[in-house]
């Protein structure tokens, strides 16, 4: 890339117009200018199109089933300093209005600006996998269970992965049509915009509805007094159980207690971190810049920016996020799941499990039973046939089945059951799956179209033609989680997101470093008590996502080495330190690469 490379601002009489209305609103007052933000924003909508999507979602259902109402913290707590950083991101940005790949480039470093872009194109491709997984389940099981197929039915495709294959394919069609309706630029980036706006309020007030109708339904179990309880930060949650999960593992027998206790403290510490990631990717970081440099918006634009992410960003995902972690906390937290102790319905009539939890609760009964095995007893048992091990299942103690029954992974539907008798059992499925599908679709969309602008960035070219939708193209493979995953489909959005959180980093370093370069700034540095707040809230970002990242890096490099690798968790932990090492090597290849081509030109 060269210096005429540059975004700049393009200027137009609509951007002036633009410009003219917030200057003359500023004089008026803080109602006019309030009234003018409201009326041209917009990239903080897109950044919540994206947020508010299936890792989101997942990741706030499994926080509610595993932590109760005690995380209600973590998501708007990682809001809280992702916007920091989003702001920083924005100010930066229109101060100068120059390309921010171009800038940490020239002014940071070149190995943090390509980290930056390679890292924003992976995790939009990792990140795609759960949302058309997410998706097709809603469609098959809340919303066309008929027409897609479900359970022993097949749809009119012929059998059930023929529906998911036909469900996931019209999201994937869907969100490639809202990619190149935005791309045309004009009145149909307006009408994408407006979509996506529709959208999300959609979301938001499916899922307050949800919280209205538990609030209203005497013994629902939403306690409000828990929930403002969650609100305030309890670290001690990332290394042991929830209080109410902690009480029923103290029911198991003691020999038993430790396995338990780290199922679940691992489980809902991935979720934690799961949902902290979700709440600003690193994705997001590099549509931000692009999306406000794209509509024109400059340093006068800096206040309608802010106000953007806070209305826009924080507000809506603040709502939906914590409207689904208090529904699930409040049907499933410390609930075994109906079917698996002998429960009977009014009519006295044993109650049948739901089918897709069958197999994750036998899994986990024959994981306790496997523990305190040797390696021979372990195989012996692994050979056993299905009516054998349904036998030995049977002698489990009842408060081990009741644990196995409270920790089942459930999927979106399982929810929507539970909540039938309060809300309606048509209307729970048809707002749960509404919701679902309405935020994997916008995620998706979102995902596709920072893709075309990454490898347009990559290439030094601007975002348009073929190339952006090449580029657009490339998270589409993202469909094939919905084929390929066989546990809950919500699930697949935990790992994705831990994974994605070891990259967040790399985007934070680089706007603080760029935020302290006097050069690049001038004078738009923040200078005195401004600077020092900037400081203080951005180095409280990069603390807390590096610290997450480092413990994603060397965990589940512990899990890779013990399961896949065979190395033992130990050499593992050094797999995840080595794959941090290889991507610092391969986005400095990427940068000799590039000033070798530079020199040769």
């Amino acid at each position: 890339m060269n210096e005429e490379q540059k975004t700049k601002m393009p200027v137009n009489d609509k951007v002036a117009q633009q410009r003219e209305e917030l200057l003359a609103a500023n004089k008026k007052g803080m109602l006019a200018t309030l009234g003018v933000y409201v009326k041209y924003s917009g990239p903080g909508w897109l950044q919540s199109a994206i947020t508010i999507g299936g890792g989101s979602l997942s990741n706030s259902l499994y926080l509610g089933v595993l932590v109760g109402f005690s995380c209600m913290w973590v998501q708007p707590l990682a809001m809280i300093l992702g916007v920091v950083m989003l702001s920083a991101i924005a100010y930066t940005t229109l101060s100068n209005e120059e390309s921010p790949l171009m800038a940490i480039n020239k002014h940071v470093s070149p190995i943090l600006g390509w980290g930056w872009l390679i890292a924003s194109m992976m995790a939009n491709v990792v990140w795609s996998m759960p949302q058309y997984a997410v998706s097709a389940g809603a469609l098959q099981q809340n919303l066309f269970p008929g027409f897609f197929g479900w359970g022993d039915a097949p749809g009119v495709f012929g059998s059930i992965k023929g529906g998911t294959a036909a469900a996931a394919i019209i999201i994937l069609a869907i969100a490639l049509f809202n990619v190149m309706l935005y791309n045309k630029g004009g009145k149909g980036a307006k009408a994408f915009e407006a979509i996506i706006k529709t959208i999300i309020a959609a979301i938001v007030i499916c899922f307050m509805g949800v919280i209205v109708k538990l609030s209203l339904t005497q013994g629902s179990g939403l306690d409000w007094s828990a929930v403002l309880k969650g609100m305030v930060p309890d670290f001690k949650l990332f290394t042991q159980p929830a209080a109410g999960i902690a009480a029923e593992i103290a029911k198991v027998d003691v020999g038993f207690q430790g396995f338990w206790n780290s199922l679940v403290v691992g489980s809902q510490r991935d979720v934690m971190i799961g949902a902290a990631a979700t709440a600003v990717g690193i994705n997001m970081t590099f549509l931000l810049p692009y999306s406000m440099l794209r509509k024109g918006w400059g340093r006068d634009f800096r206040g309608l920016a802010i106000f953007d992410l806070a209305t826009g960003l924080v507000i809506p995902f603040t709502i939906a996020t914590g409207c689904v972690v208090m529904a699930t906390a409040s049907q499933f937290h410390t609930h075994p799941a109906l079917g698996f102790l002998g429960e009977m319905d009014s009519k006295g009539a044993l109650v049948q499990p739901a089918k897709n939890m069958v197999g994750p609760y036998n899994k986990l009964i024959d994981s306790r039973m496997a523990e305190g095995l040797t390696a021979e007893e372990k195989t012996a048992y692994a050979e056993l046939s299905d009516e054998e091990k349904s036998v030995a299942r049977s002698t489990m103690p009842e408060a081990d089945k009741r644990m196995a029954a409270m920790l089942i992974k459930r999927d979106v539907f399982n929810l929507a059951d539970a909540l039938a008798p309060l809300l309606g059992g048509g209307i729970s499925k048809y707002i749960f799956g509404l919701g679902v599908v309405a935020m994997t679709l916008n995620a998706a969309t979102m995902l596709m179209l920072i893709n075309g602008l990454c490898l347009c960035a990559l290439f030094g070219k601007p975002a348009k033609g073929k190339l952006q939708l090449i580029g657009s193209l490339i998270p589409a493979v993202g469909v094939l989680g919905a084929f390929f995953w066989n546990d809950a489909k919500m699930w697949l959005a935990v790992p994705t997101s831990i994974f994605c959180a070891t990259l967040l980093p790399v985007a934070y370093i680089a706007f603080l470093c760029l935020m302290n370069q006097k050069k690049f700034m001038g004078k738009d540095m923040p200078r005195g008590i401004k600077r020092v707040v900037w400081n203080v809230l951005m180095s409280l970002s990069v603390i807390m996502t590096t610290a997450l990242s480092f413990w994603g890096l060397w965990d589940k490099g512990g899990l890779i080495g013990e399961k896949w690798l065979g190395i033992g968790r130990s050499a593992g932990h050094y797999v995840g330190l080595g794959i941090f090492v290889g991507f610092i090597v391969i986005t400095s290849v990427v940068e000799i690469v590039r000033r070798g081509k530079k020199t040769d030109g």
